[in-house]
């Protein structure tokens, strides 16, 4: 069961500051980016949960026997979706074959030329997820939606720093692409924010919305998936006042925003609008409604004594790109790069 909130000692969460944590999911993609420093978010000067912290609790209970299991026919699909999860005494574990349960944009596109196909999906996040980093820990796979689906939003996109060698592939520098938000590069993500990896594997960079859809719950808190640290993601919805489930519902903003000034060695703006890399975010406690890994300490319908969360939303990051706890089992060895276009 959900535990009460309470606040770290002051000690401990200097300890848990000093923390030498390594970024735990490897699962480096066709558009997934590798652990560059650059690119990770900026610490902020003040305490980034805008509500108090839950530093952990028991998962145990809230959708640990959910399966989905149909034909999807979107023509890109066009078999059956499968997924399950499970729950030991100490994990969540999830066995899926990777495709959507909802309908798909068209894959192949002329900004992804890879087709939709069966993988073998597994992952295991545990029961008691706890928080271990004040500022986040760099990941590339953040978890799994409820359906199977991997959350990835970082993609290996790169740019050199004069904006004329760029490559989807990555290794043409270190200025990292978006594939939301931004109109230089076409990843051709569809209405779900997400495409195809070179291995077949569909995967979300932003707001699954035909899985907000298909779940039905309109304005409210719907809980979308599980990161691999083991806290809940949930879309959109949140509550005015995080602790407050009597409070408004509201879509919930992340705290980023574009730098006022570009980055030394940036390519031009005139090439490369301000928000098509990664570097051109930086992260402003208090902003929006967000922490840097786009999640706050609160109450949900499912864990009323409240918990950490994450949060999809429309507003950069769309995913989150960090993880407050450690993460475990789900990411997988690395993948090969993508062809021209993924």
């Amino acid at each position: 069961m959900p535990v009460p909130n309470f606040v770290l000692p002051s000690t401990l969460r200097r300890a848990c500051a000093a923390m030498s944590l390594a970024a735990s999911i490897a699962a480096l993609c066709g558009c997934g980016g590798g652990s560059d420093p650059s690119s990770t978010p900026s610490t902020p000067s003040t305490p980034s949960t805008p509500s108090t912290p839950v530093t952990g609790t028991s998962t145990a209970g809230v959708l640990c026997s959910y399966a989905v299991s149909g034909l999807n026919s979107s023509p890109s699909v066009n078999a059956v979706s499968t997924a399950a999860w499970n729950c030991s005494t100490t994990a969540r574990t999830l066995t899926a074959n990777g495709l959507p349960d909802h309908d798909t944009g068209t894959f192949p596109n002329p900004g992804n030329p890879n087709p939709i196909t069966a993988q073998t999906v597994s992952a295991s996040y545990t029961l008691t997820p706890a928080l271990a980093s004040l500022t986040g820990i760099f990941a590339v796979t953040i978890g799994h939606a409820i359906n199977g689906i991997k959350i990835e939003p970082d993609t290996g996109g790169t740019c050199d720093n004069s904006g004329s060698s760029c490559s989807q592939n990555g290794g043409n520098g270190t200025w990292r692409m978006e594939a939301l938000g931004q109109t230089s590069f076409n990843f051709g993500t569809d209405a779900n924010n997400a495409h195809v990896q070179p291995t077949g594997m569909y995967h979300y960079h932003g707001m699954p919305e035909g899985l907000v859809t298909k779940l039905g719950k309109g304005r409210a808190l719907t809980l979308i998936g599980w990161a691999a640290d083991g806290f809940p993601i949930y879309a959109r919805w949140g509550y005015a006042t995080a602790n407050n489930a009597g409070s408004a519902i509201q879509a919930l903003k992340g705290s980023y925003r574009t730098k006022s000034i570009p980055d030394a060695g940036r390519p031009s703006v005139n090439l490369y609008p301000m928000g098509t890399f990664k570097q051109d975010w930086e992260y402003v406690a208090g902003l929006g409604d967000l922490d840097e890994c786009n999640g706050r300490s609160g109450v949900t319908p499912e864990f009323p004594g409240g918990i950490y969360h994450y949060y999809a939303t429309d507003t950069y990051p769309y995913m989150p790109r960090c993880l407050k706890g450690t993460a475990s089992g789900g990411g997988g060895a690395p993948l090969p790069p993508p062809r021209p276009g993924a």
